[in-house]
């Protein structure tokens, strides 16, 4: 079962990484509004969000329903690391706390 744990936690953080294309995507200018959305990186952003599904539900095979939405908890994880990481946004002490309260709560449920 541990393996299948990765696996989804591996999909959370491969969506996690596709959030984080389209913030940088957001960020530019375009030509129009066609282009704002059928550019490179919002496709790949979308792809990888298509590709997670598949990975999760091939992990839901033998992760418990019940375990699912722990896990996908980590994205926020994710997400504030890679911020902090790729687009030096600052990690508030408000939000460390935040953080740290989920890490409690998986920790919690997992024992």
């Amino acid at each position: 079962m541990l393996k299948y744990m990765l696996i989804y936690i591996v999909s959370v953080f491969i969506a996690s990484v596709s959030q984080i294309i389209l913030k940088t995507s957001s960020g530019k200018a375009y030509d129009s509004f066609i282009k704002e959305y059928l550019n490179p990186r919002v496709i790949i952003a979308y792809g990888l969000f298509f590709l997670t599904t598949f990975i999760s539900l091939y992990a839901y095979k033998v992760i418990p329903l019940s375990m699912g939405p722990i896990l996908e908890s980590t994205g926020y994880i994710w997400v504030a690391v890679l911020s902090f990481i790729i687009l030096g946004e600052k990690i508030s002490p408000r939000k460390l706390m935040g953080l740290l309260i989920i890490i409690a709560g998986i920790v919690v449920y997992s024992i």
